[in-house]
């Protein structure tokens, strides 16, 4: 089996590499969003940080980075 040219298989690598990090933009808008469902539930990033396992400063890292639109 003969691979392709280097050029067509960077291509192709290119396009998935920009599909995927989409998808993870995306996704950390969506997380963001259900962090900070997570505050209005619990009442401080503290204890989401404490519920989910991560940091309070991640979760505040995330909840600032995307910061919802109510």
């Amino acid at each position: 089996m003969t691979d392709a040219p280097w050029r067509d298989r960077f291509r192709r690598e290119d396009e998935l590499v920009e599909q995927l990090q989409s998808q993870l933009n995306e996704a950390a808008k969506r997380r963001a969003a259900a962090l900070h469902d997570g505050v209005a539930e619990l009442g401080t990033v503290y204890k989401v940080a404490k519920a989910v396992g991560k940091s309070y400063t991640a979760v505040s890292n995330a909840i600032k980075k995307y910061p919802t639109t109510e």
